[in-house]
């Protein structure tokens, strides 16, 4: 009996084999080689100036209040503003230039950088991704970029070494959710101390102004700022850049002069023999220092996030030329100059930059005096579009989370038709601008915010090394001697800095942690919840050949009209569709299993995108179609995924038509032909489906192709469309079994199950009218 057993199975598997194949050859016609271009001097130029205002514009503020949270109480001795300008130098050069600028923009994800860029790259090359969603047929996206090595190397042991345990993948997703909630943090706290620091330029020239009026002043900007942000940046993003650059200018001049004036031995601070002096004179307070030190690299860690809400593809070219042309060479003018007036105005800190712009120059007095309130101005402008990237950046992040299946599906808005990066997300928007208004007018001063701020970025900077550990090891594939130094002059760095920003948890530095640790616990359980029910679709699902043996009308009365029954497997039944038609009498005459899938990757082209194929034979009219995203890509409201939907599947059914009607000498001819004419690019998959018809009708110009036939299944489909498209979606309600530990029973049955009634509907994301929809409900125990 066990014999015939196996052997039924045996038999069934070939059948599911048979009319489920995968879809190679239908993955394969669809490749569009495109080579990549070149960039010319001038255009790099060009991107390198625009770059300024999308990935270092809060880099530039932080002139504004580093220095004062360096030294929070008073100067003490003129040296520890040298010793201090010494670390600020090397932290510069060793993380922002050689780290991060020279090393960490290459780790991108064409074009794309960030916790989320690096985490799908290694997924490309491990498996690695917690949903395993992932076929080989994704791989033969132009897109789908990787390297090979073999098993033997070191990156093949590392590789088998993360694929073998499941807990290592959900430590690696961990790992990134940490990164990316910290960012997310600093997407909150960026705003509040850039602009709270501009306002308070207001009290250096109106010193009576109580402290209460710049509050109001920076919590009226933050405002504006958030309510601006659904219309997008579209119509004054390129004020972005010439903004940023006046700035850089601007303290550059500012620096240069108050060195000139003040002390021009303040440059000694490039021998960093002074950084060993100003610890050894401080000892404990100068260790502790290294929190306001650590500010004036933060946002080049946070500027690399920023780069996935760019206003257009920015190549790592064109980042790394204007941060050693334009921005290092200005902050180290600028952070001389400020030590070089403080050295002389110690008393001062608190407001160090604003005091050390000139007041009189060159016994011109009244020019001197009109250049505060432009450089105020030029400040605030300068904290608004830092404000920007940051926020425009947690968008793009939300987004990618969303795609990975780490965050709620939420609303998101297309503000802009010729940049796809530039998304707003009215939900999280209004998050962000109650929490920073609630930082600003709580803390009431920079300082506190300054070590929050840290603790969050420190923690960012910790995660992105190690991940860029295994990216050098799996992606560039770096001799092992190249990796140990990478990560340990990093940890070694970062873990100094840590050491320094906990001693302020109690002084502020707890606000991030707790932020990170609320939206930590809402990916995670989202995460969690969509891999159980994920995992349960794939164990209950229908075995095809049970369908198939259904027969031609599956048992039931096939009545006219299109049914397209949404699920998220790309092989197989869904149990949906087995409780649909077990508990209903009839199904429809066309029944299209769609399967929307977001891949690791950061587009999918269009014409690469639907994947269509039939299941089984002719007559039973069933398909299934493939929907492939990347985690830029987006479901606009002017996109019409029904009719894309059935303009790739009639194409498949021409194209497979003509196909039939081709001799095998012929096909095989014709296969030469295409492969000839591979590196063509194709506009949109309709348009590539009707380039390769008619490439199949020449070849097949004297075999008899079943024309008729083709027109009766067309005009069939047509019919059935016409009568009516139905889109059935599953309603499952994901619980805990009885036997399930209090921590399952919490995250399953409270904080998933609430994540699940407050985000929005399939039924919305995929613009389905309410009046063609059919919800399928099930309860299921994981």
């Amino acid at each position: 009996m066990d014999e015939e057993g196996d052997n039924n199975k045996g038999r069934m598997w070939d059948l599911d084999q048979k009319f489920d194949k995968p879809m190679d050859e239908e993955a394969g016609k669809l490749r569009n080689m495109s080579t990549e271009k070149n960039t010319s001097a001038l255009m790099l130029l060009r991107l390198a100036f625009q770059s300024l205002g999308v990935v270092y514009g809060d880099l530039g503020t932080s002139p504004l209040y580093v220095f004062y949270n360096t030294f929070p109480d008073k100067i003490e001795d003129p040296e520890d503003v040298v010793g201090a300008l010494s670390l600020i130098i090397y932290s510069l050069t060793l993380v922002a230039l050689l780290k991060y600028v020279l090393v960490v923009c290459k780790a991108n994800d064409n074009g794309q950088g960030g916790t989320f860029a690096l985490y799908s790259l290694l997924c490309r090359h491990a498996n690695i991704k917690v949903i395993p969603n992932q076929h080989r047929t994704d791989e033969k996206l132009t897109t789908y970029s990787r390297s090979t090595f073999h098993e033997k190397s070191f990156a093949g042991k590392t590789k088998r070494w993360l694929e073998k345990d499941i807990y290592k993948k959900h430590a690696l997703l961990v790992l990134v959710l940490v990164g990316t909630c910290n960012v997310i943090g600093d997407g909150i706290l960026t705003p509040a101390i850039s602009v709270l620091s501009a306002s308070g330029g207001i009290k250096v020239d109106h010193p009576r102004i109580n402290n209460v009026v710049v509050l109001v002043v920076a919590v009226a900007l933050l405002v504006a700022l958030f309510s601006m942000q659904h219309y997008g940046t579209d119509k004054v993003s390129w004020l972005f850049a010439p903004v940023v650059l006046l700035w850089f200018l601007a303290v550059a001049g500012i620096g240069t002069y108050n060195i000139w004036k003040y002390d021009t031995s303040v440059l000694k601070a490039f021998l960093p023999v002074y950084i060993w002096r100003y610890f050894k004179r401080r000892r404990k307070d100068g260790w502790i220092s290294l929190g306001g030190i650590m500010l004036s690299i933060t946002v080049i860690v946070i500027g690399t996030e920023a780069l996935f809400a760019d206003l257009a593809f920015f190549p790592v070219a064109a980042v790394q030329l204007a941060f050693t042309v334009v921005v290092f060479p200005c902050l180290l003018l600028a952070y001389a100059g400020q030590a070089a007036y403080l050295i002389k105005n110690r008393d001062n800190v608190d407001e160090a930059f604003y005091r050390s712009i000139p007041v009189s120059a060159w016994g011109l007095q009244c020019i001197a005096d009109g250049i505060y309130w432009p450089v105020f101005g030029i400040a605030t402008a300068a904290a608004i579009v830092a404000s920007q990237a940051t926020i425009s950046a947690t968008f793009s992040i939300i987004k990618q989370a969303l795609a990975h299946g780490c965050f709620p599906r939420v609303k998101i808005v297309h503000t802009s038709k010729k940049y796809l990066g530039q998304i707003y997300i009215p939900d999280i928007n209004w998050i962000l601008m109650v929490l920073c208004i609630v930082v600003t007018a709580g803390f009431k001063n920079q300082s506190q915010i300054a070590n929050a701020y840290g603790t969050a970025v420190v923690f960012v900077m910790l995660v992105t090394t190690l991940l860029m550990t295994l990216i050098m090891i799996l992606v560039w594939r770096s001799h092992w001697s190249l990796v140990v130094l990478f990560t340990s002059l990093s940890l070694v760095v970062e873990c100094t800095f840590i050491s320094a920003v906990l001693v302020k948890i109690d002084l502020g530095g707890w606000i991030p942690l707790v932020i990170a640790a609320a939206f930590l616990v809402t990916m995670y359980a989202w995460h969690y919840g969509t891999t159980k029910r994920y995992e349960f679709e794939m164990h209950v699902k229908v075995s095809m050949a049970w369908l198939l043996g259904l027969g031609p009308s599956l048992g039931l009365v096939r009545v006219p009209g299109t049914g397209l029954v949404y699920t998220e497997l790309s092989s197989g039944v869904p149990h949906i569709f087995s409780h649909f038609i077990t508990n209903l009498p009839a199904i429809h005459s066309v029944v299209v299993f769609v399967c929307v899938k977001y891949l690791p990757v950061y587009t999918v082209p269009e014409e690469e995108r639907f994947l269509v194929k039939r299941i089984g034979p002719k007559n039973f009219h069933l398909f299934r179609c493939v929907a492939r995203y990347g985690y830029r890509d987006l479901h606009r409201k002017d996109d019409d995924f029904e009719k894309k939907l059935f303009d790739n599947l009639f194409s498949f059914v021409r194209v497979e038509s003509m196909m039939e009607g081709c001799s095998e000498s012929d096909e095989s001819s014709w296969h030469e032909q295409q492969s000839e004419q591979s590196g063509d690019s194709l506009t949109d998959n309709e348009g590539n489906m009707n380039t390769m018809a008619s490439d199949i009708e020449t070849a097949c110009v004297d075999s008899a192709v079943p024309v008729a036939t083709e027109m009766d299944e067309l005009e069939f489909l047509n019919k059935c469309r016409e009568a009516g498209v139905v889109h059935i979606l599953g309603n499952t309600e994901v619980r805990a079994r009885r036997d399930a530990g209090i921590c399952k029973k919490i995250t399953i049955d409270y904080v998933y199950a609430f994540l699940r009634k407050i985000c929005r509907e399939n039924s919305v994301i995929f613009n389905v009218p309410r009046e063609s929809l059919l919800s399928v409900g099930q309860v299921i125990y994981v």
